[in-house]
Formats: C-alpha cells, sequence, structure tokens
C-alpha cells in the first residue's frame, strides 16, 4: 500500500493512500512491446544524447516553458491543489523521483500531454479538469507521470516539432515526402506509447472502472447516465472484425494522421492488459527494477515486438489481418478471397460473387471481351 509518510524519497507532503507503491519500477513493467523494443534500442545507441542535444537547440522548448508560465496556470498547493495532489501520489507510486511541473491551460478541448527535452512537463486542458471526477482524473495524470517515466516526452516533442516542420516545407515535394516519412513512423511508435501510459494510469489509480469511464467520456462527454462500460468495448469489437477489406484499408488510413489510438480500441486494450496474468503479477510485486535496465537486451525487446505483432495478427478478427495470417499460413485460393473481400467494387456482393463462381466452373464460363463496360 501506499506510506503514510510525509517525506520520503524526496517527496515532501506525500498524500496518504490505500493504493499500492512500486518501489524502484522500471517503465519497461507497463510499457507495451513494440514502445518497449524502440526505446530500449534507443537507450543503447551509442551518442543518443549528443544527438539530442543538438536537436534541443532547434526546437522551442524554451519557448514553449515560458508560454506555459506566462499564459497558462502552474498546478502548486496553491492553485488546482486537488490536481498537485494526485501529481505528487502520482509520482509517489510509480517512484518518480523528482515531480515534473504541471500547468492547466484555457482549451475547451479535452486533452493531456507531457513535452520536454531536458525535463519533462505536463499539461492538462480546463476541458480535460472539467470532464472528469477524481478518480478518472487521477487515471490521466499518472498516464502522464507513465510518459515521463518511459522518457516520451523527448519523443513527443520531436514529433511535434516535425509535425510543424512538414507542414512548413509541404511546398518542397521530396522534402515534405522524408519527413512524413519520419512523422509516420513517430506516430505508430506514439500511438503504442499510449497503451504504455494507459497501463501506467491504471497502476496509479488502481481502478479499471474509473480509467474506462475517463474513456468513454472522451469519446462521448460527460453524460455517463447514458453510456454503458460493456456496449462501448462491444464497439470496439465491432470495429475490428466488421467490413470487409475494404473497411480494413480505411481503417489504416483513417488511423495513419492519428498520434493516439482509437477511444475504444484503447478501452479494450487496457481491459485485456488488466485481466492478464501480468497485470496481476505486477500488482503481486513481481515488476521489472529500474536497477536493471541498463541489462536489458535489444535484441530480446525486439523479438518481443515481433512476438507480439505477429500474436496480434494472428488473434485478430479483422478481414484484412486474416488475409495476412492466412498468407503466412500458405491458405490457398486467396485470389479468390481477395476478390471477394473487395467485391462491393464490382457492383455485387461478396456472397453473390460466391455463388456465382461455386454454379460455374472455369471451363463453362464464357470468354470475356476486353471493353471499357468491364470496368464499370
Amino acid at each position: 500500500m501506499s506510506d503514510n509518510g510525509h517525506q520520503q524519497n524526496g517527496h515532501e507532503n506525500v498524500p496518504s493512500r490505500q493504493r499500492r507503491r512500486f518501489e524502484g519500477i522500471s517503465s519497461r513493467t507497463y510499457e507495451h512491446p513494440a514502445d518497449r523494443s524502440a526505446l530500449v534500442a534507443l537507450r543503447k545507441l551509442s551518442g543518443f544524447d549528443t544527438v539530442f542535444k543538438v536537436l534541443s537547440g532547434l526546437l522551442p522548448e524554451r519557448s514553449l516553458r515560458l508560454l506555459f508560465l506566462s499564459d497558462s496556470v502552474r498546478v502548486s498547493d496553491a492553485q488546482f491543489a486537488h490536481l498537485n495532489t494526485m501529481l505528487r501520489d502520482a509520482c509517489h507510486i510509480l517512484d518518480l523521483e523528482k515531480v515534473p511541473p504541471m500547468y492547466v491551460t484555457q482549451d475547451p478541448q479535452p486533452n493531456a500531454m507531457c513535452i520536454g527535452l531536458d525535463e519533462p512537463i505536463i499539461v492538462v486542458t480546463t476541458g480535460l479538469v472539467e470532464l472528469l471526477d477524481e478518480e478518472e482524473m487521477r487515471a490521466v495524470v499518472g498516464h502522464e507521470v507513465g510518459h515521463a517515466l518511459s522518457g516520451h516526452a523527448v519523443y513527443r516533442t520531436i514529433l511535434l516539432f516535425l509535425t510543424n516542420l512538414a507542414l512548413r516545407v509541404a511546398w518542397i515535394p521530396l522534402g515534405n515526402i522524408a519527413i512524413m516519412a519520419i512523422v509516420t513512423a513517430l506516430r505508430e511508435w506514439f500511438r503504442k506509447s499510449e497503451l504504455s501510459a494507459d497501463r501506467a494510469g491504471l497502476l496509479v489509480g488502481q481502478d479499471l472502472k474509473a480509467s474506462m469511464r475517463g474513456l468513454m467520456k472522451l469519446a462521448g462527454g460527460n453524460h455517463l447516465h447514458e453510456m454503458n462500460v460493456d456496449a462501448f468495448l462491444e464497439q470496439a469489437e465491432e470495429y475490428e472484425a466488421g467490413g470487409d477489406l475494404r473497411d480494413s484499408v480505411l481503417k489504416i488510413l483513417n488511423t495513419l494522421p492519428r498520434t493516439h489510438p482509437f477511444t475504444t480500441v484503447r478501452a479494450a486494450e487496457l481491459k485485456k492488459w488488466a485481466e492478464s496474468r501480468d497485470y496481476q503479477r505486477i500488482m503481486d510485486g513481481h515488476y521489472p527494477r529500474r536497477t536493471e535496465d541498463n541489462e536489458t537486451s535489444v535484441s530480446d525487446s525486439f523479438r518481443q515486438s515481433a512476438a507480439s505483432y505477429a500474436t496480434d495478427v494472428k488473434n485478430s478478427k479483422d478481414p484484412l489481418m486474416k488475409l495476412v495470417s492466412d498468407i503466412a499460413g500458405g491458405a490457398g485460393d486467396l485470389g479468390g478471397r481477395v476478390r471477394r473481400g473487395f467485391g462491393g467494387f464490382a457492383g455485387g456482393t461478396p456472397k453473390d460473387q460466391t455463388a456465382a463462381e461455386d454454379r460455374t466452373s472455369p471451363k463453362d464460363q464464357p470468354p470475356r471481351d476486353s471493353t471499357p463496360e468491364d470496368d464499370d
């Protein structure tokens, strides 16, 4: 349980909470495998810190800090004291020695972020503060502290910088393509890092229902009496399994420009992790320590990431992912399955085309002329 002391591990006035504290916890404990492999590789990369010191001179981090200091409200015992209590509590539970500064900024859009190269800063909007209750907000604060512990703030800052840069050089074809390729890769990593931070928020709040409520509110606003967790999670299942190959392609296109996974997907992923043996072991006190981080193998992390993606593909109900799984398994008649999957483009339903193929053998089919009408 959380300690009752008021000055431990560098924290002053640590609030008393009946929640488990994870002393010396490594961020590897809660990081998604794809997120973890990227972070382990970057931390092991020789000269990585030097590169970022150079970048820090190019990025407007100092300007951002001054902007929030001058035009937002810094959380403290005197301002937004309840958020300050949550912040100290989250840092205490995840054993983050230095409490990052936190600001509330006027914005009706519910949002929160953790940015910064030298030191992370946490920013939450008034829209988020007004939307969530205490336990829901506790999970969000834990989410952002998880970003800080993992070092995500550095890469998020770079992503923001590159995204803005891509907009400025959009008129340069090759330059824009090169930058957007990096941005797209960073967004894919960042979507996985959001799943990691959701897990950190659950470790801090230790209340799955509150985490679910917060995600539902982000999707549907402050209308909990009109929403249902089970029905919300059914949406995620329907989203994953529904439609044909055309819908699978549209899902990819809808996801590419996003830095966050879709809310129903986040809820389903968090619930699955909360019900896993890994989560139970963490709550029982069995988790990696930060003192062991230097011994982490890059190759092992990449293998775990690859295995995670392979498992996701294998277990996915998405039509495209099932097709990929079948290709890997050497399934037959894949060409026919692809044609049926995209059959709507030819004007008929996949079911109608399947029936027609079953009724007519190849040798009985009349030859088709290559006429423009065939493409209509």
